[in-house]
């Protein structure tokens, strides 16, 4: 990390303190939390401390690990609630859920990556690795894949070439030309499909939201298990995404 004027050595040390602590559900004890950030356990346990007595830390009784506390909720619903497109998108997300019965996501774009901002569970919902504010690769996802296909080509290969097109699972695209290909198709059906190649046994199809402006600056998906959301259903879901997607993006001022 790059250290500028004004720069606050021990800021940073906090900040990697949480960015641990978010990373898990069960928590972390000091000692691990020492071991894993490299630094004095001292020098931890005064930040946890400080942490804990402004409600952004919590500590277990029994256990004595550290978790995120409430503080930090309040920080990122304060921040969900300044992002419009949710707003709009949530009633899209509870339609999507119910009609299909599966999990219905939205995601912003950050970079080189896309981060989970919405969830709506379906009435069939196995246990997925997604929770809001969690990031996945563009590549390797159907919300993501939804944002790269109506980017500029200069930009893909852009985002390519600073993350790499690293393997989930033995089904994700690792070529750029197949990669190519694959979005040529997403623009084509207005929707993309993650066929197991972000977690496996786990099939999804996503759409892209665009603004005023006509940028795409978000997707919206349905993910299920591959044995819900079986191929047979791929093109009735596709068009359901699809179709909510189109309906945020013209509510958000789009033309197109």
């Amino acid at each position: 990390m790059p250290q500028n004027e004004g720069y606050v050595l021990s800021l940073e040390k906090g900040l990697k303190i949480l960015a641990a602590l978010a990373e898990t559900s069960e928590g972390i004890g000091l000692s691990e939390l020492s071991r894993r950030l490299s630094l004095n356990k001292s020098t931890v346990y005064r930040m946890l401390t400080t942490f804990k007595a402004y409600g952004y830390v919590d500590q277990e009784p029994v256990t004595g690990k550290y978790t995120l506390g409430f503080k930090i909720l309040e920080l990122s619903s304060s921040l969900l609630e300044r992002l419009d497109v949710r707003a709009v998108a949530h009633p899209f997300l509870k339609e999507l859920a119910e009609k299909s019965g599966e999990v219905a996501h939205m995601v912003i774009r950050d970079g080189t990556e896309a981060v989970y901002i919405d969830k709506v569970e379906g009435n069939r919902t196995i246990r997925m690795y997604s929770q809001i504010g969690r990031r996945v690769a563009l590549h390797s996802t159907a919300v993501g894949k939804a944002i790269l296909a109506f980017l500029p080509p200069e930009e893909v290969e852009e985002i390519i070439g600073e993350k790499g097109l690293p393997a989930f699972t033995p089904r994700t695209i690792t070529s750029l030309t197949t990669l190519q290909a694959e979005l040529a198709g997403v623009r084509e059906r207005g929707y993309a499909v993650d066929d197991g190649e972000n977690e496996e046994g786990i099939r999804c199809v996503g759409a892209p939201i665009f603004d005023h402006q006509g940028q795409v600056i978000a997707a919206l998906s349905i993910s299920g298990s591959v044995i819900t959301v079986t191929l047979e259903r791929l093109t009735i879901l596709g068009l359901l995404v699809r179709r909510a997607s189109g309906e945020i993006s013209r509510r958000l001022g789009y033309k197109g």
